[in-house]
């Protein structure tokens, strides 16, 4: 749909800022046009962002001024200032903290909400209403999460491990002979044969591993069994390996950023929680 002027029916940006990477994702009313995916940069302007925006949004024929809304998830809290002061200063558009609306959509039994990632949150808000079942949604991101959520649609907790980037980063930031990889997008076998694929092996397995015996472990607290959903930037990677994981989903937070839109339009209108 690049390069097609669509209605202006009111267009608003789901903002997903993690360690890493931030997602951005450009929405017509609760469509998903576009997403475009950057380097987290915390030490980034208001004005930087506005441009890489207006950068974005021509390859759609739009402005920033078609955008009425940011929904931002954020785990990066300057990065989050950032983008604060940039709606601050772009007359008409209103900022509004996905975190605040995810506590009004799904029910929390966990002693100390406001310790939730926003990100593990919006993902929950978004596996559950898509599949109305019990479910543990995995994160592949920085960090890997692991997030329950009941058949009645309550956030329940999960479990954090590290990210297989951060492994594999790891990995070469402290030995003196062991090199950075990539990971092959076909899947490879578990008897590396040279340095490089003895490592993609050991840390696709491990991850693989690591996800099933989670999953594992965490399914015996539900009274049935629960859908598995994967999601994050390298969750298309990992599903080949993995036993447990049974379906796919990596717009799954763009899609709770759209609920959190939704709610905030229903229940606050366009004067609500603002910045």
């Amino acid at each position: 749909m690049k390069n097609q002027k669509v209605d202006n029916r009111g267009y608003f940006l789901g903002v997903d800022i993690g360690n890493t990477h931030s997602v951005i994702g450009l929405f017509e009313a609760k469509l998903l046009i576009d997403s475009w995916r950057i380097q987290t940069r915390p030490e980034a302007t208001g004005d930087e962002l506005r441009a890489l925006l207006s950068s974005f949004l021509q390859e759609h024929a739009l402005n920033i001024h078609d955008i009425e809304t940011v929904v931002m998830s954020s785990v990066v809290p300057p990065a989050a200032e950032t983008w604060t002061d940039m709606a601050d200063k772009q007359p008409g558009l209103t900022c509004i903290d996905a975190h605040q609306m995810a506590m009004h959509i799904i029910n929390i039994k966990y002693p100390r909400p406001h310790e939730i990632g926003t990100d593990r949150l919006i993902n929950s808000i978004a596996a559950f209403k898509r599949l109305e079942r019990a479910c543990i949604v995995i994160d592949y991101g920085t960090a890997t999460t692991f997030d329950c959520v009941s058949e009645n649609g309550e956030y329940l907790g999960g479990a954090i491990a590290p990210g297989l980037l951060l492994a594999a980063k790891t990995l070469f930031t402290n030995t003196s002979k062991l090199p950075m990889i990539h990971f092959p997008k076909d899947k490879i076998g578990p008897l590396g044969t040279s340095t490089e694929t003895a490592m993609q092996a050991g840390l696709l397995y491990g991850f693989a591993g690591l996800t099933d015996n989670i999953v594992s472990r965490l399914s015996r607290t539900f009274g049935q069994d629960p859908a598995v959903i994967a999601t994050g930037g390298l969750s298309s990677v990992l599903f080949q390996y993995c036993n447990t994981i049974d379906e796919l989903l990596p717009e799954l937070t763009m899609e709770g950023l759209a609920h959190c839109y939704e709610y905030y339009r229903s229940q606050c209108g366009l004067q609500g929680i603002h910045k």
